[in-house]
């Protein structure tokens, strides 16, 4: 695997060909805030039988991917830790006891306690309980963001969810102004001043706005042609916010990676 003095400062490459088994796509990846572990997503090419492995840092080397503790016989994607670690968020088709929710991507939670993980749990977005959510992400005062749709996955927008007295809150959008399908797979910096997204179009094309008051963001700024060539979403900022890690399609072999790149041109 690649080591973050090899990247270069503008022109991303690809993270590390080796992490994908034959036949699959990969989709999003993240590091555990102490950057020992790396989880990440794979899908057949149809777009189905999501998993999320994890490899291991030990002694400068990166153990063979093993299935995640979170990952279920149901589909899993959209992963993202909390600022502080030991909170993570994932989204997930397994089955939810209520007779009212349709069966399609919901958002999961666990808590990191002793070093041990807790169970997922359901995460509750009250006005939104009926539609697709997926790809949530954290902010340092536990506010989720996240990308919602309808079930055929059109009407897709991003949205923000306030945590208060432990409970999340009715659900807003974010109206970003700009001539899009629409939006998807966000992440928020870990210090919360950022949000990277995609706009939905022919590719998957990376923007980033700053966070300004109360849940207000800055115009949205699209990343460079050469982050956005055959761009398919699912950012990723490292804790420390100096590289951006996201997904890319070859078109001649239609394999797909994770890309890396500094984000010095950027931030």
């Amino acid at each position: 695997m690649f080591f973050v003095n090899q990247v270069p400062k503008n022109l991303p490459f690809q993270f590390d060909p080796t992490l994908l088994p034959n036949g699959s796509i990969i989709h999003r990846g993240v590091f555990s805030n102490d950057l020992r572990q790396y989880y990440f997503t794979i899908s057949d090419r149809s777009f189905s039988n999501f998993r999320v492995l994890v490899t291991n840092k030990a002694q400068n080397q990166w153990t063979e991917p093993v299935e995640a503790f979170f990952n279920s016989k149901y589909d899993d994607h959209g992963m993202s830790f909390s600022p502080d670690g030991n909170t993570l968020v994932f989204s997930s088709t397994r089955p939810v006891v209520s007779n009212e929710l349709p069966k399609t991507w919901h958002i999961w939670m666990c808590k990191k306690s002793n070093q041990q993980w807790s169970k997922p749990e359901y995460i509750k977005i009250s006005n939104l309980h009926s539609k697709l959510i997926s790809h949530p992400t954290l902010a340092p005062n536990g506010t989720i963001y996240f990308h919602a749709s309808n079930l055929d996955y059109s009407d897709m927008s991003i949205y923000y969810s306030s945590l208060i007295n432990g409970k999340y809150q009715t659900a807003k959008k974010i109206e970003f102004g700009l001539n899009a399908i629409g939006y998807c797979t966000p992440y928020i910096a870990a210090n919360g001043k950022h949000l990277v997204f995609a706009t939905i179009g022919e590719n998957l094309n990376l923007y980033i706005c700053k966070k300004q008051d109360g849940h207000k963001w800055s115009n949205p700024i699209m990343l460079s042609p050469e982050i956005n060539k055959n761009g398919q979403g699912n950012p990723y900022l490292t804790p420390d916010s100096k590289y951006l890690f996201f997904a890319r399609e070859d078109k001649n072999t239609h394999k797909w990676s994770i890309n890396w790149v500094s984000t010095g041109t950027f931030l």
